[in-house]
């Protein structure tokens, strides 16, 4: 061992002499790194002329990994076991990075795509073995920009032509969950709070199913729509503490981000779970509105297939026929009594309730984008007809010269 040198690359002291080829050299024990070379010779014309050459140079390649290479393989590895994925994970992402770096997209990138490359890597392989892990966790880990993650991760998957799988609804409902800061004492969380992690993972998880079923979910970005269910449920494991605090309020409790999707995601299960309820009559007489329907969640879940079926079915009975169209029905005789008005009265409360119903269609039927209007046509626009008269100087240009004429000819006897 020679303790006077110094590696160069890693300033490591551990300088070990290594026989290679009968030559001796000076390598780095902690990372490898070559100080001095033996000297080979090439050919057997080398030889007699004793014209010495380094192995490299003998070679033709320089087998030394670069620093950066390194770092990212170390950034790799040091976010696997932050994350604590299997060994075979690991060596799967050290793979995809080796790959990527060598790409001419890759390998001349800031220093800060290519650390959002490291977590591209990682994030490709959970998702090729079906571990739940969204991109903002990736993000979080990473102090990364989710738009630049999000392009970075695009052309990553389309440079080395990656199939990535999607991820179960269900897994990013408990995979998000587990970001929560809500199932542990804290002294910045109030002990009313706080909630059993098991208990508010079933319950949103049934608000997601309950949003898939009602066309809340199709088309739109995951993550608002847990966050609005996870919201819900969690107002209705202990309703009498927690009606009283908004969405922002929870995510800032759960410290988690607020998406700004999640407040219209809100409104449309607020909207839903008011349908179910109008057909419960004790919650009817209740007059339910979207501050106090979360203490009833439980309830309209437990029985949410049989309440969606009567809140959201098709008018085609003859009773709801003639509610719906009231002059093709009978005329009734006029009765004072008590009973008749009764019958009124009750008539009366199922034609308002049949009006209410809607159909079960997804938001963006039932409420389309309004189209850009186009412009009035001006006065000018208007008096055009096709039919006015054509100048002489216009018609020569639609006339084909001589040159033209001859092109045209030609292109047509290769045809």
């Amino acid at each position: 061992m020679s303790s006077q040198k110094k590696c160069p690359d890693c300033g490591s002291l551990e300088i070990v002499e290594d026989s290679h080829y009968a030559q001796n050299q000076l390598v780095c024990a902690d990372c490898g790194f070559i100080l001095t070379e033996g000297l080979l010779t090439t050919t057997f014309a080398d030889e007699e002329h004793l014209q010495e050459v380094t192995y490299s140079h003998s070679t033709g390649q320089n087998e030394q990994t670069s620093r950066c290479v390194r770092r990212g393989i170390m950034r790799v590895r040091d976010l696997c076991k932050v994350l604590r994925l299997p060994s075979l994970f690991e060596d799967t992402a050290v793979s995809y990075y080796q790959q990527a770096i060598k790409h001419p997209c890759f390998s001349l990138v800031s220093l800060e795509r290519k650390e959002m490359l490291v977590g591209c890597c990682v994030f490709v392989t959970c998702r090729q073995h079906n571990w739940p892990l969204t991109m903002g966790t990736v993000c979080l880990l990473l102090y990364a920009n989710k738009e630049l993650f999000a392009r970075t991760y695009l052309r990553f998957l389309k440079e080395l032509a990656l199939d990535v799988p999607a991820l179960s609804l269900m897994d990013l409902v408990k995979t998000h969950l587990n970001s929560f800061k809500l199932f542990q004492n804290s002294p910045s969380i109030p002990i009313k709070f706080v909630e059993d992690k098991d208990k508010l993972v079933v319950r949103t998880i049934q608000m997601v199913e309950l949003a898939s079923e009602t066309w809340l979910v199709t088309g739109r970005h995951p993550i608002p729509i847990v966050t609005a269910a996870a919201f819900l449920a969690w107002q209705s494991l202990r309703p009498v503490d927690r009606l009283t605090c908004t969405l922002s309020q929870f995510c800032k409790l759960a410290g988690t981000d607020a998406p700004q999707p999640a407040r219209q995601r809100l409104k449309e299960l607020h909207k839903i779970l008011l349908q179910m309820a109008s057909q419960l009559g004790w919650l009817r007489v209740l007059k339910v509105d979207r501050r106090t329907v979360a203490k009833y969640i439980g309830d309209l879940l437990q029985h949410r297939h049989v309440l969606l079926q009567a809140a959201f079915r098709i008018v085609d009975t003859a009773e709801d026929c003639d509610l719906e169209n009231p002059a093709a029905a009978p005329p009734q005789p006029v009765d004072e009594s008590a009973a008749t008005l009764e019958e009124a009265s009750l008539s009366g409360e199922k034609r308002k309730s049949s009006s209410q119903r809607i159909p079960l269609l997804p938001p963006c039927l039932l409420n389309p984008k309004k189209k850009l209007r186009t412009p009035p046509l001006g006065p000018e626009d208007s008096a055009i007809t096709g039919d006015e008269p054509i100048l002489d100087s216009e018609i020569e240009q639609y006339i084909r010269t001589p040159e033209e004429k001859e092109m045209f000819s030609k292109a047509q006897a290769c045809l």
